[in-house]
């Protein structure tokens, strides 16, 4: 992916996102058509316009905003709108959104050396975004959408409680009561999307190639055009497929939650440079399962724990709240390396198979929970040992091998 069509790809979604998703804000005079299609379909539109945000929470809350921005009659109205629609929020978060674009543009010729810590920025910003959205633009959302549909009952619209206008209630505000029931929907529909679209950034952590981040960022941004452009052709169309999607958050959530605690300790321990002040336990140390043993899913962070016998424990709570779970590790420690990795480590069997990740923490102390587990050595992994390999192979270990 070339730099041209990066930018051409943002400008060309962030266009596309604002249509939809100010549709949702829409709080005009009364509608013509009153068939119970047309007034149910304010619901279509919000709830494509939660699904758009969620996939990209930056890009779709700033999209959001601008429309708003834009369509406002005047300069008192534009005064009036809420923070994310003023030009002081809107404007410098696309160019975020810009900035993100030509650094995966150029990603495939960044050192990961350099990139890496970038990419450790746009996780940490898509989690702050996300936060954001879900604490602040999805409520104002189904606000809109509440006192919408409440305004169309009580004037008598094609809605199921229309009949409130009949028995006294019209001068009375239930917009609150019908949040208490479409906020909390809009803010799971949100975390399910979020949570799933988010694990692309963790996925690009783990990548060690700039090729495949740029390919997951393409295929995260075609599914918002494709949701930005159904919901924008027909909200019903939209509505559809943002529900498949949930579907699908649905179906890949814990994958997904394990992978999103992952970049979260990535990030505490790469930005904070944890490893300067930390040192590994003698028997008790917290790590990610690398590979299924025991029905333990991948990625699930617990605690591996050296018995007096000199077996390995694997000590978790499953979306770390529910009963711990303790299961037996396939290898003793005598049988394990740790595979030392640029920016993290991993314990392997004699075979290059990972059986599990360690945090970024341990970066630096591959020795020392060596001798304190019992294992059999440490050992180059991933790009240190690519590394380890060229060097070898330029000036090292391949030369001196070379008779005269």
């Amino acid at each position: 992916m070339n730099r041209f069509t990066s930018f051409v790809l943002i400008l060309t979604l962030v266009g596309g996102v604002a249509l939809p998703l100010g549709m949702a804000a829409t709080t005009g005079g009364k509608p013509a058509d009153r068939s119970p299609a047309a007034a149910a379909a304010p619901i279509a539109t919000a709830i494509s316009t939660v699904t758009g945000i969620a996939i990209s929470p930056l890009l779709g809350t700033s999209g959001y905003g601008a429309y708003r921005w834009f369509t406002a009659k005047d300069a008192a109205a534009r005064a009036a709108l809420p923070w994310f629609a003023q030009l002081s929020f809107w404007l410098p978060a696309l160019l975020i959104v810009g900035i993100c674009a030509l650094k995966d543009s150029l990603g495939a010729v960044l050192p990961p050396g350099l990139k890496k810590p970038l990419d450790v920025l746009e996780t940490m910003e898509n989690k702050f975004s996300g936060l954001v959205a879900a604490g602040a633009v999805i409520p104002f959302t189904m606000d809109t959408l509440s006192k919408i549909l409440v305004a169309d009952a009580t004037t008598g619209g094609a809605v199921p409680w229309h009949g409130l206008a009949m028995i006294q209630f019209a001068g009375i505000d239930w917009s609150w009561l019908v949040n208490v029931l479409t906020v909390p929907f809009g803010v799971a529909v949100f975390a399910l999307v979020w949570m799933a679209s988010h694990a692309i950034n963790v996925l690009i952590l783990l990548s060690p190639w700039g090729a495949i981040d740029a390919g997951l960022k393409a295929m995260r941004a075609a599914l918002l055009g494709f949701v930005t452009m159904a919901a924008t052709i027909n909200p019903w169309v939209g509505a559809a497929l943002s529900l498949a999607l949930v579907v699908v958050a649905y179906f890949v959530a814990g994958w997904a939650f394990r992978l999103t605690v992952f970049g979260s300790v990535f990030c505490w321990d790469f930005f904070t440079r944890r490893r300067n002040r930390f040192a590994p336990a003698e028997t008790d140390n917290a790590m990610f399962s690398a590979a299924q043993f025991a029905d333990v899913p991948v990625r699930t962070y617990g605690r591996l724990v050296r018995r007096t016998q000199g077996g390995l424990e694997f000590v978790y709570r499953p979306w770390l709240c529910l009963p711990v779970r303790v299961a037996q590790a396939p290898v003793e420690a005598s049988g394990l390396f740790v595979g030392e990795g640029m920016f993290f480590s991993d314990l392997v069997t004699p075979d290059e198979r990972t059986l599990f990740s360690l945090p970024p923490r341990y970066r630096g102390h591959e020795a020392t929970l060596a001798r304190a587990y019992g294992m059999s050595g440490v050992r180059p992994a991933g790009l240190h040992k690519a590394w380890s390999a060229l060097r070898d192979l330029l000036g090292g270990k391949a030369t001196r091998q070379v008779s005269p």
